[in-house]
Order: structure tokens, then sequence, then C-alpha cells
């Protein structure tokens, strides 16, 4: 096939980092949002990878077992999660303690004293 999702950019950018980034992102929040552990976001960002990479097969005809893509996938999806984890942990973490944090930019927090 002439047209693979591999080829096409803007394909990449819309289907990966947009669609299944955000997707990523609300998951990060929401496991942090009910204090799971982090390695949780690891674990759940491996069926979203295959999802991801099914659509890319389904719609474009891509490779659906790449080692290549599926790692270039998983990355940007983790990155993605753990980006919506830590900004939702460290905004928790100054609303339910405000007497001992406060806020050191969207992701950290530092002690009061």
């Amino acid at each position: 096939m002439s047209f693979l999702v591999e080829e096409n950019i803007g394909v990449f950018l819309v289907l990966t980092v947009i669609l299944g980034g955000g997707a990523a992102f609300l998951a990060g929040r929401g496991l942090a949002s009910k204090w799971r552990p982090v390695w949780t976001a690891v674990l759940a960002m491996v069926p979203l990878t295959f999802g991801l990479r099914f659509l890319h097969y389904a719609l474009f005809g891509s490779e659906l077992t790449s080692i290549h893509y599926l790692a270039t996938e998983f990355v940007i999806l983790l990155a993605a999660c753990l980006l919506g984890y830590r900004m939702t942990i460290a905004k928790k973490m100054v609303r339910q303690y405000p007497w001992l944090y406060q806020p050191a930019g969207p992701l950290g927090w530092r002690s009061r004293t």
C-alpha cells in the first residue's frame, strides 16, 4: 500500500498524538484522582497502545505488529498519561493538604515550612 500512516505525518499527529495522547492524558487524570500508584499508568497504556496500533492498521493499512511503531506509540501515550497523572496529583496534594503544601508549578508542590 502506498498510503501508510507512517508516511503521513498528519495522520500520525491526529491519531496518535491528539486522539491517543488525549485519551492517555485523561486516563492519567483518572488514575490519579483515585490515588492509584503510578505503575498502574504504565499498565494502562499497554492496551491503549495496542488499540491505537489496531486503528492505524484498520483505517490506514499500517503494519499491525511493528515493534518500532508500537514502542513509539507507547512512549508517546505514556508521556501524556504521566503528565496528566502528575498534574492531578499535584493539584490534589495542594487542595487536600493546604496547611502542609503550596503549589510549586503545575507539576509539583513544596512544603509550607
